[in-house]
């Protein structure tokens, strides 16, 4: 995949086969719907549970950093280990993971192109055997928010004119619809969106079969139609930050952006907020 700017953290279901043995290696599989890791998962996977796993169980956060290093610990994760994230929904929650242990600092971070569907259409095994591996002393050495935007963050972000891009469904965008089919928990009271921001859906990036699309597809998505710029300062957001980290990792690892940043409060937050402005057609 050498046409990608950073082609290194995208890698093939093939790949993954070849390396299922390798101790330097620990695959993740996130998936919006948790059940579907006991139905059956690649070989040595681990379980990451976006909601149990990753956010805290008492404010609207994530874990903090003892909580991570615990997490990482249990996992038999090192800090040299190699993460490799996959999962449902063409990825949207291998990029949730991927982007939350950005956060934390984690160098090597991969995900594998395609996720769980790719790897399931191509006939390759799955089992129910679950995995053990030594506990380690996992340390975070540095919190990343550089790529963590807060409600401040954007409303400072609409004064100057910066590129904001709602990643949700056109509906969503509009306002005709103020929680997703089968989300309700994810509803606000106003439906709209953030002023100036514009409208690419995050499913825009994916082919069919889970994939991420060409980069020439995602310059013409990205460039061509919206105007951006590698070097722009760009926030994305949806509902909750979980489709908005699937824009993230497109514009960061592979057009090369350098100042990407996820609004994990999302519409759920400003949807919500008291005067925080909002547009409609």
């Amino acid at each position: 995949m050498p046409e990608y700017v950073h082609p290194e953290v995208l890698i093939s279901t093939q790949w993954v086969a070849d390396h299922l043995n390798d101790p330097n290696i620990r695959i993740v599989e996130s998936d919006e719907d948790i059940l579907l890791y006991d139905i059956g998962y690649i070989p040595g996977a681990v379980k990451t549970d976006w909601q149990g796993d990753l956010q805290d169980q008492i404010i609207r956060d994530y874990i903090n950093k003892d909580k991570f290093e615990k997490l990482m610990s249990e996992k038999g994760i090192t800090n040299d280990t190699a993460v490799v994230f996959y999962g449902d929904k063409s990825n949207w929650w291998a990029c949730y993971a991927f982007w939350t242990f950005k956060l934390f600092g984690h160098e090597k971070c991969l995900t594998m192109n395609g996720g769980r569907q790719k790897w399931i259409a191509e006939n390759r095994p799955l089992t129910k055997e679950v995995p053990e591996y030594p506990k380690t002393n996992y340390r975070v050495s540095q919190v990343n928010e550089s790529i963590r935007a807060f409600r401040d963050n954007v409303t400072k972000h609409i004064g100057s004119k910066n590129p904001l891009i709602d990643v949700r469904s056109p509906k969503e965008y509009t306002g005709e619809l103020l929680h997703m089919e089968n989300y309700p928990q994810e509803g606000a009271l106003r439906g709209g969106h953030i002023p100036g921001a514009k409208n690419v859906p995050w499913a825009r990036a994916a082919n069919e079969d889970g994939t991420f699309k060409p980069v020439e597809e995602l310059r013409a998505i990205y460039e061509n139609e919206q105007g951006l710029k590698p070097d722009d300062d760009v926030i994305a957001y949806c509902r909750i930050g979980e489709r908005s980290s699937h824009t993230w990792f497109v514009l960061t690892y592979l057009l090369g952006y350098k100042h990407v940043r996820n609004y994990d409060g999302s519409w759920t937050e400003w949807g919500n907020l008291v005067r925080a402005p909002i547009e409609k057609p």
